[in-house]
């Protein structure tokens, strides 16, 4: 579970302060899905990189589990990120020269697993998203949609508790969206995973139950499930 209490960030721009986040407090239960919506530059993706221990806080704390990740030496928060938590993007960030599958064993290498276990991960993520069979296919021979999928199977190959999202469908067409979008659930619901996805789009956002606004470095929650009762 996430637990973040105060929580500010600020930038310095020259001879101003920017905050990204003000005073944020917010807690994310283990296992379930929050979808994170606002305009351009308002927090989003500085919230992303905090819960995904990207960055660190100005004030307050972030934890995970009890584990406050402001708090943790980079050898641990590195160590914490390799094994607990699984980054989409999106932009897919694939090696342009490495297969589908050279690219999902990337993200094991710092596990340290051996090279037949990693083959054995990165195999069984690549099916477990529909792409076994383009396992073999460089970047550059996959669609759009196919390479965003290689890119979701890279972060749940090392079988993390948390997955974070960053605009994962941002570059994608209506049907590449949706089918996207069905693997990321799909996932979610069958390994667990606690969920948090940024996006632009509102047909995105419209299929959460629980849904964050961030405006100014101000978050206001809205629990539709609970509404809905």
């Amino acid at each position: 579970m996430y637990e973040l209490t105060g929580v500010t960030k600020r930038y310095q721009r020259g001879k101003a302060t920017i905050a990204a986040l003000d005073d944020v407090s917010l807690t994310v239960p283990t296992g379930s899905r929050l979808v994170i919506q606002g305009p351009t530059g308002g927090g989003k993706s500085t919230l992303l990189q905090l819960l995904g221990g990207l960055d660190r806080a100005t004030a307050g704390s972030v934890l995970l589990d009890g584990t406050d990740l402001s708090r943790l030496s980079e050898a641990r928060l590195t160590k914490l990120r390799a094994e607990r938590i699984g980054f989409v993007f999106q932009g897919f960030h694939l090696i342009p020269t490495l297969t589908a599958q050279e690219n999902v064993e990337t993200a094991l290498v710092p596990l340290r697993l051996k090279a037949a276990a990693r083959r054995e991960r990165a195999a069984a993520a690549l099916d477990s998203v529909g792409l076994a069979e383009r396992a073999g296919h460089l970047p550059s021979e996959l669609s759009g949609g196919q390479q965003q999928r290689v890119a979701i199977a890279r972060a749940l190959a090392k079988r993390p508790q948390v997955l974070l999202a960053d605009e994962p469908t941002g570059n994608l067409d209506e049907s590449t969206r949706d089918e996207v979008i069905e693997v990321l659930e799909k996932q979610w619901k069958e390994l667990g995973l606690t969920f948090i996805m940024v996006t632009h789009d509102s047909a995105v956002a419209r299929r959460a139950d629980r849904l964050a606004r961030i405006a100014r470095g101000r978050i206001t929650v809205t629990d539709r499930a609970a509404a809905d009762d």
